[in-house]
């Protein structure tokens, strides 16, 4: 089953406890319909709150990162470590640091702010009327929109957890790119995806981030 779902993406470590086993999960519906309301009519920005504060003060992620092309043919493949502290993100690549707000990441479709989650602190946030209530795999969503200059981000946070269900970048309106999780983990007592896709849109070829060590 793919859930086109990114529960927060790497940083996020959710903090959804739930009674299950340490294994892989493709049924993240059932893990988001046990975790507690936190709110079903809050405004965009008190949603995006929410989710914010499901990125954890301190976290250390290891993991690769896989371009395919369409076929599914591994083209380039690069380990990563990110870690976070006190507000600052640390990124390196098969041994390298690079340099916040990069862009595409060693010839990926992978981004800092894939990595980073840099526009949920974006000032500028709106709700996106045009997709008011839409759901992502069965959990009804708050659709929000984030800009900072020319950037523009769309996300869908769920409303019962404030949790990130989708996220997709556009230029002029347009769909450029698409970021979704395809299976999750429970790393200890927190939920986090542990395989996330991320697609540019008429590339030919997506990238796939692979969560190994999650701490």
């Amino acid at each position: 089953m793919t859930l086109r779902t990114i529960t927060a993406i790497l940083l996020a470590a959710f903090a959804l406890t739930v009674r299950s086993a340490d294994e892989p999960s493709d049924d993240l519906g059932a893990v988001m319909r046990e975790a507690p309301v936190i709110a079903e009519d809050a405004t965009a920005p008190e949603m995006l709150e929410k989710c914010r504060a499901m990125v954890p003060e301190k976290v250390a992620i290891e993991g690769r990162i896989i371009l395919r092309n369409r076929r599914g043919i591994v083209q380039a493949e690069h380990a990563y470590a990110l870690e976070r502290e006190g507000g600052r993100t640390t990124l390196v690549i098969d041994g390298e640091k690079v340099e916040a707000g990069s862009g595409s990441i060693a010839g990926t479709d992978v981004t800092w702010s894939d990595l980073s989650l840099d526009y949920l602190w974006w000032r500028d946030v709106s709700s996106d009327a045009e997709k008011a209530s839409e759901t992502v795999h069965g959990q009804v969503c708050t659709v929000v929109l984030l800009k900072n200059g020319e950037r523009t981000v769309r996300i869908w946070i769920d409303r019962r957890t404030g949790a990130m269900m989708q996220a997709e970048e556009l230029e002029a309106g347009r769909v450029m790119r698409r970021m979704w999780g395809t299976r999750i983990k429970k790393f200890g007592e927190r939920w986090a995806p542990n395989v996330l896709e991320v697609e540019t849109v008429g590339s030919g070829h997506r990238t796939k981030i692979t969560v190994e060590k999650l701490k």
